[in-house]
């Protein structure tokens, strides 16, 4: 009997253990938690660059100095050196009344190659603002863009600030634009570097003066000259006949007196 009671306590045992409603549930899996795409990084905006060629169109007027920029593709040249914001750009740019005061046969004469080459003796590969040309001037001479040996020499006097070359020495007259990386300075006088021209340029004839308007007042009106040579001829007529007056009241004179003798 013990040992049916033990098969029976054990058989009940067993059957509530494989019961579902007794059996350990095990812990439901953590469900997936949708995550926001991750966005890339925005692109940093392109470099806001100037345009060299819109600048000295509308400034100056340096029209002359853009054409021959445009003509020799220097433009293009200036405007990638512009681009690097590490190094930058210094431009001289002659006004048009500078070119005015030279010969037309100055440029004309040249090859393609000088007038180039003296397109880039107008700037330095680097940027340079208005107040960094004192400590400049101690470097002098200083290389320009069209490389060694076209160097300028510079001086600041008093703020007056010269960019000298062989046979100019203009000064800056105005600064144009000078943001770092690109700096333009308006000069008076174009530069004329020594080795494209063995002498110095001759100059452009002055313009001949305009004509005074209006005749001036110490000028005699040709109706003024007719009557001075009219009143001349009356005082002579009339001196004339003063003098036949006398002469034949002194014949009758001389005849009475016959008479009475």
């Amino acid at each position: 009997m013990e040992l049916k009671g033990a098969i029976f306590t054990t058989a009940v045992l067993a059957t509530l253990l494989c019961s579902p409603a007794l059996a350990q549930k095990s812990p439901p899996a953590p469900a997936s938690v949708a995550l926001p795409p991750t966005m890339a990084p925005a692109p940093a905006p392109a470099p806001d660059y100037v345009d060299l060629a819109a600048l000295l169109g509308v400034a100056g007027p340096f029209h002359t100095f853009l054409s021959y920029l445009q003509k020799t593709n220097v433009i293009e040249t200036f405007q990638r050196q512009a681009n690097k914001t590490k190094e930058g750009i210094t431009i001289f740019v002659p006004k048009d009344s500078a070119f005015a005061a030279l010969k037309k046969s100055t440029f004309s004469n040249l090859t393609s190659d000088q007038l180039k080459t003296l397109l880039l003796y107008h700037a330095f590969p680097e940027f340079y603002s208005l107040a960094q040309f004192r400590n400049l001037s101690v470097l002098n001479p200083v290389n320009t863009f069209a490389g060694a040996p076209y160097t300028l020499n510079l001086t600041d006097d008093m703020g007056t600030i010269s960019v000298k070359s062989m046979w100019s020495k203009p000064t800056i007259s105005s600064s144009v634009y000078a943001t770092d990386p690109v700096a333009v300075y308006s000069l008076n006088k174009v530069l004329l570097p020594m080795q494209i021209f063995t002498k110095d340029p001759p100059l452009a004839p002055a313009p001949a003066p305009a004509p005074e308007s209006g005749a001036s007042d110490l000028a005699p009106s040709p109706g003024g000259k007719a009557g001075a040579g009219k009143g001349k001829a009356d005082s002579t007529s009339a001196a004339y006949g003063i003098g036949v007056g006398a002469v034949n009241c002194l014949l009758a004179a001389g005849g009475l007196m016959m008479l009475l003798w």
